[in-house]
C-alpha cells in the first residue's frame, strides 16, 4: 500500500480524500490482472469501465450540469492513483479527457450535448490531433489545412503520434484556416472516426503499447458546425486544453514512482545478499531515500501547480512545466534506481518494475518535452524579473 499521507496536504478538501479512497478500492478491484495482450480492445474495454465506474465525468465536465467542473486536484489524483495500479488504465483516462477537453471547454451547446454524454460514460473514445510530421512541440507550426467550401470546411493534411488514433470515435483537429499566419491562424474541429477522407495511415507500435496512429486527411468534409469555437482560436483552445492536463502529465509519473518505490522497498526488505537483507546496505539505504525524495517534492509540484488553477487563475503555465519536468525526469530516476535494487529480476519481461521502465519514457517527452518545459519556464522568470525592474 502507497504512502497516502500526502492527502493531509491543505492542497486537497475533504471531496478529493474521499475521492482518492473510493478510487484506490475500484482500482484495487477492477485493474488487478488485466489482460493485456491486445491493446486496443483493453484500451475500449477500460474506457468503457472507467466510464461505468464514474470516473470519466471528472475528465471533461458538462457546463450544463451545475455540479459538474474542471477540477484539477481531482483529475491528478485519478491520473495517480490509475498509473500507480496500470499504465493503460492511465492512458484511458486521460486521452478520453483530453480529447472531450477542447469541447467540455470551448463547445458549442450542441456540441457539447452530442459528445459529452458519450464520452463520460465512456461510450465513444475521443483523440486529440494535434502533432504533425513537421510541428510536435511546435504547434504554431502546423501546416494541416482547413479550406472553407461552402456550408463545409475541407481538411488536408497528416497527423502524427495521436493516441487514440484507429480506435477513436471522435478526433479533435487542428488545422490552418488563413486567418492569420503562425498561431493566429489555427482552427479547431470536431471530426467523428468514421467521416469520408480521414483515413488511418499507420499503426505506430512503441516500447509501452498503446493505441497510436498517424492520420491522413484527404478531401475531408465536415460542416461548419463542426469547429470550435471561432475560426482563429486553435491556438487558444489547444494551449488552453494542455494547461489544464499538462500538470496531469506529472501527476501519472508520480504514480509510476510510487509504485518503483513501494516495489523496491518491498524487495530490500525481504531479498537478502551477503547474509543480510539489502534494505541494511546503506548504498541501498541511500538510493532509497534519493527516491522518497524525489516522489514527495514531485507531489509538492504537482498539487501547487492543481490547486493554483483550482483557485481560480487563468493560466498556470509557469507552475504545470514545472510540475510536469520535475516528475517525469524524477520518476525516470526513481524508477532506474528501483530496477537496479532488483538487479536480473529488473529488466524480466513482465516484472511490474520491468513495465514501470517502458511506461515512463513517453512521459518525458509528449505534451511538451522536458527541453520545451525549461524553455517555458525561463521565459516566464524571465518575464517576471523584467517586470519587476519595470515596475
Amino acid at each position: 500500500m502507497s504512502d497516502k499521507s500526502f492527502l493531509s496536504w491543505p492542497f486537497f478538501d475533504d471531496p478529493h480524500r474521499v475521492l482518492a479512497e473510493e478510487l484506490e478500492g475500484w482500482a484495487a478491484e477492477k485493474l488487478s490482472g488485466l489482460d493485456h495482450s491486445d491493446t486496443d480492445a483493453t484500451c475500449r474495454k477500460l474506457v468503457a469501465m472507467l466510464g461505468q465506474g464514474g470516473w470519466l465525468t471528472y475528465s471533461a465536465p458538462d457546463p450544463a450540469d451545475p455540479d459538474s467542473r474542471m477540477d484539477v486536484r481531482s483529475l491528478c489524483l485519478i491520473r495517480e492513483t490509475l498509473a500507480r495500479h496500470d499504465g493503460l488504465a492511465d492512458f484511458a483516462f486521460a486521452m478520453q479527457g483530453l480529447g472531450a477537453g477542447s469541447i467540455s471547454l470551448f463547445g458549442s451547446e450542441t456540441q457539447r450535448a452530442t459528445w459529452l454524454p458519450r464520452t463520460r460514460a465512456g461510450n465513444a473514445i475521443a483523440a486529440f490531433a494535434l502533432s504533425e510530421p513537421r510541428s510536435g512541440s511546435d504547434v504554431a507550426n502546423i501546416e494541416m489545412t482547413a479550406s472553407k467550401d461552402g456550408d463545409d470546411y475541407i481538411l488536408e493534411g497528416e497527423k502524427t503520434w495521436i493516441s487514440n488514433g484507429g480506435i477513436a470515435d471522435l478526433y479533435v483537429v487542428f488545422a490552418r484556416t488563413g486567418d492569420a499566419p503562425g498561431a493566429r491562424g489555427l482552427s479547431a474541429f470536431i471530426v467523428p472516426g468514421d467521416t469520408p477522407g480521414l483515413e488511418i495511415a499507420e499503426r505506430i507500435d512503441v516500447v509501452a503499447p498503446h493505441p497510436l496512429a498517424r492520420l491522413e486527411f484527404k478531401n475531408c468534409r465536415v460542416p461548419t458546425e463542426a469547429m470550435i469555437g471561432a475560426s482563429g482560436q486553435g491556438f487558444k483552445i489547444a494551449m488552453s486544453v494542455l494547461d489544464v492536463f499538462r500538470s496531469t502529465v506529472g501527476a501519472a509519473a508520480l504514480g509510476f514512482a510510487r509504485r518503483a518505490l513501494d516495489e523496491a522497498l518491498t524487495r530490500a526488505a525481504k531479498r537478502e545478499l551477503f547474509g543480510a537483507p539489502l534494505a541494511e546496505l546503506q548504498l541501498v539505504q541511500g538510493q532509497l531515500a534519493e527516491m522518497a525524495l524525489d516522489v514527495d517534492a514531485s507531489a509538492l509540484l504537482i498539487y501547487r501547480a492543481a490547486w493554483t488553477k483550482d483557485r481560480g487563475a487563468p493560466r498556470v503555465t509557469r507552475e504545470a512545466a514545472m510540475a510536469k519536468l520535475y516528475a517525469t525526469e524524477a520518476a525516470q530516476s526513481v524508477i532506474d534506481k528501483a530496477v537496479q535494487i532488483h538487479g536480473g529480476d529488473g529488466v524480466r519481461c513482465g516484472q511490474i518494475v520491468e513495465s514501470l521502465y517502458r511506461e515512463i519514457r513517453a512521459l518525458r517527452i509528449y505534451e511538451g518535452a522536458s527541453e520545451v518545459q525549461k524553455v517555458v519556464i525561463a521565459r516566464q522568470a524571465l518575464a517576471e524579473a523584467a517586470a519587476l525592474e519595470g515596475g
